[in-house]
């Protein structure tokens, strides 16, 4: 957590104040969803006036940044915009999202079928076009808005969409869902299923209602990327 502050809670902060001194009129922050927590139930979604509530030191070292933010922005007159984005994927992505383009390269039958999960994310190029928006707009200055390409997915439309993508069959096996709770129950990587087949989903009407903006970009699109 220590690390974790160092970097995006004091140094955000440091780089802020110093941002107001100089003249600054606005300062765009790129905070992160998990300000907001890390799983919703399905069809319930996070919005940008819900109370934070971080589980992780990620998450806890944003959300003080933000506090922070906007208490300075009453102290010194800066302007500060708060943008939460959920998986942010594109040409270059890593993690958990890379891992699942070099499954879908294979050309194996792939176990999940019935995974009826949802899940928000945000294409690279949806996520710049929407700071773009919030550098000048009058309506944006110091509100939080979250992030999406306003279409979420589950696990098994995500892989069908890769798939297509890269001219394959989708090839998804009808597994149950209880099997891979179970399975990572026994194997002490439940946190890893819940990321994999759990749902988080963002509201981003907030975007919408405030600045007019939509995402540009398809997820199909994205994806395509």
């Amino acid at each position: 957590l220590a690390s974790f502050r160092e970097v995006n809670t004091a140094g955000t902060l440091n780089l802020a104040r110093q941002a107001a001194g100089a003249g600054v009129k606005r300062f765009i922050f790129i905070s992160s969803i998990k300000v907001n927590g890390e799983s919703t139930l399905v069809d319930s979604k996070f919005t940008s006036s819900d109370e934070m509530a971080p589980e992780d030191p990620y998450g806890i070292s944003k959300a003080e940044a933000e506090e922070g933010l906007l208490e300075m922005a009453k102290e010194t007159g800066m302007e500060v915009v708060i943008i939460r984005p959920p998986l942010v994927y594109g040409p270059g992505v890593k993690g958990n999202f890379l891992n699942l383009l070099k499954l879908s390269k294979l050309s194996i039958p792939l176990p999940f079928g019935l995974i009826n999960n949802k899940r928000s994310m945000v294409y690279l190029e949806n996520l710049l076009d929407l700071i773009i928006t919030c550098i000048d707009h009058p309506k944006a200055a110091n509100k939080v808005f979250l992030a999406s390409d306003g279409d979420d997915l589950s696990l098994t439309r995500l892989l069908t969409l890769i798939r297509q993508a890269m001219n394959k069959s989708p090839l998804l096996l009808p597994i149950p869902p209880f099997l891979f709770n179970l399975l990572g129950m026994l194997s002490g990587k439940s946190e890893l299923v819940d990321r994999l087949i759990g749902s988080l989903q963002v509201d981003s009407s907030d975007a919408s209602k405030y600045l007019n903006w939509t995402a540009p970009y398809t997820v199909e699109q994205g994806i395509k990327a």
